[in-house]
């Protein structure tokens, strides 16, 4: 059997993420949330009001359950001053929680 690279499931990336107005900060602030098989999950937001935002920079929380989670290997906190590329190390790491 040949494998191509159609076989070989994406990661979810930066670019996967679907930004929409967030539901309680409000414009500018956008948020995007994703959730992962293995029941952890992400938001990632930029705006005046997050750490980094007024620098074009995003914030990530890691989510469980639909709420923060603050005791898990890749951080106690949310992250902040985040370039898209970073926030692709953090997705990968809580994918493999």
């Amino acid at each position: 059997m040949t494998v191509t690279h159609m076989d070989i499931p994406k990661h979810f990336e930066f670019d996967d993420l679907e930004f929409k107005p967030h539901p309680i900060l409000g414009s500018p602030h956008i948020q995007a949330m994703h959730v992962f098989p293995n029941g952890y999950g992400v938001s990632v937001v930029r705006g005046p009001a997050t750490r980094g935002g007024t620098q074009g920079l995003y914030e990530l929380a890691v989510m469980r359950n639909g709420e923060v989670c603050y005791t898990t290997p890749v951080t106690q906190d949310t992250i902040g001053y985040l370039k898209p590329r970073d926030i692709n190390k953090l997705l990968a790491q809580v994918a493999a929680l």
